[in-house]
């Protein structure tokens, strides 16, 4: 009796600890599996060269001519977030092209409107548009007595001057492409304060610009006092970009079309990106091998397909699409082609 009671007793304390692990494995594929899914791919975006209209007069007067100051910001924020990594961000090529091709002027690289448009031709999940409000020195020179430089006190510094500081100030906008809503906003101001020296001095071998622009990321720009005032207020404004993240929703762009030609290693679909489809996209190919059709009505219900491979988009204009294979072969003019990745 001692013998079956002990058994019992023994079947009893296994008996939960069995169904626990049995739960313990399922728990843990379906927060894997959640996980998965929650992660995807990364948030898509592309950011715009910033307005830089309210201290125009002030660079223009710095450099010694009309430089794109905003170009400049927006290429440091790019940098900024690629090494971050929380977003993925759209190639200056890909988003000049666009620009472009939709005559998108300066006057509107503010407008969230504007932007969200041309998003959706980038297929990106959001735009980050954003202005330079300060962009200019504080300068006291002893000798005057008084405040330097002109513009309201943001003037262009100069050797001589006993004291320089530079103060910048930035604000960007993180924008939906489908509602135009602001999900966002980063601001950044940095500051850098000098004795005896001017607004671009101690920048060891930096030249000044070419092109047009101003590389605000070469390590020589950023010696400057300047260059020291606008690195803490891109990362500033940086931090404040990464944190909106959470506010921004994956985007999920569901293309369809049809092979519409083969030449060689060249796969022509015929849809372009007006349907969201763009550069580095993923199409899974398949052929139509029967149509099931309702008996009462003859309308056709369902297409039984076989997938034939897959295709990456290598380039993209309004209506057609050239791709290359990944893997498969034997394509041919009217096979379906769907969105595999995203």
């Amino acid at each position: 009796m001692k013998r079956f009671a002990a058994f019992f007793l023994t079947l009893a304390l296994c008996i939960p600890l069995g169904v626990s692990a049995q739960n313990a494995p399922a728990t843990g594929m379906a927060a894997s599996s959640g996980a998965q899914a929650h992660q995807g791919r990364k948030k898509r975006v592309a950011v715009f060269d910033f307005d830089y209209a309210t201290v125009r007069s002030n660079t223009s007067a710095l450099f010694g001519t009309d430089i794109d100051v905003g170009k400049g910001i927006a290429d440091f924020l790019v940098k900024n977030l690629v090494t971050d990594g929380t977003y993925s961000v759209i190639e200056r090529k890909a988003l000049d092209k666009i620009l472009a091709e939709q005559n998108f002027s300066n006057s509107d690289r503010a407008n969230p409107a504007s932007a969200a448009k041309l998003g959706k031709l980038l297929g990106v999940d959001a735009i980050i548009v954003g202005s330079i409000t300060q962009f200019g020195n504080e300068t006291k020179n002893v000798k005057l007595g008084g405040a330097g430089g002109g513009f309201g006190g943001f003037g262009i510094g100069g050797i001589g001057k006993k004291d320089s500081k530079a103060v910048v100030q930035v604000d960007a906008r993180l924008v939906d492409i489908d509602t135009a809503e602001i999900l966002g906003v980063a601001e950044g101001k940095g500051e850098s304060h000098r004795s005896s020296t001017s607004l671009l001095g101690g920048g060891g071998n930096w030249h000044g610009f070419g092109g047009g622009a101003v590389d605000f990321g070469s390590s020589n720009f950023q010696q400057t006092i300047l260059g020291e005032a606008v690195n803490a207020a891109v990362d500033q404004m940086t931090s404040g970009v990464i944190g909106s993240a959470e506010k921004l929703q994956v985007r999920t762009i569901k293309v369809e079309g049809l092979v519409a030609a083969v030449d060689g290693d060249q796969i022509v679909l015929n849809v372009g990106v007006k349907t969201g489809i763009k550069v580095g996209d993923h199409m899974s190919v398949e052929r139509v091998s029967k149509e099931i059709k309702d008996p009462a009505t003859g309308a056709v219900i369902r297409r039984l397909t076989s997938k034939l491979g897959d295709l990456e988009v290598t380039d993209v204009d309004e209506v057609s699409a050239i791709c290359k294979a990944v893997s498969g072969s034997g394509f041919k003019i009217g096979d379906v082609a769907r969105t595999a990745v995203q």
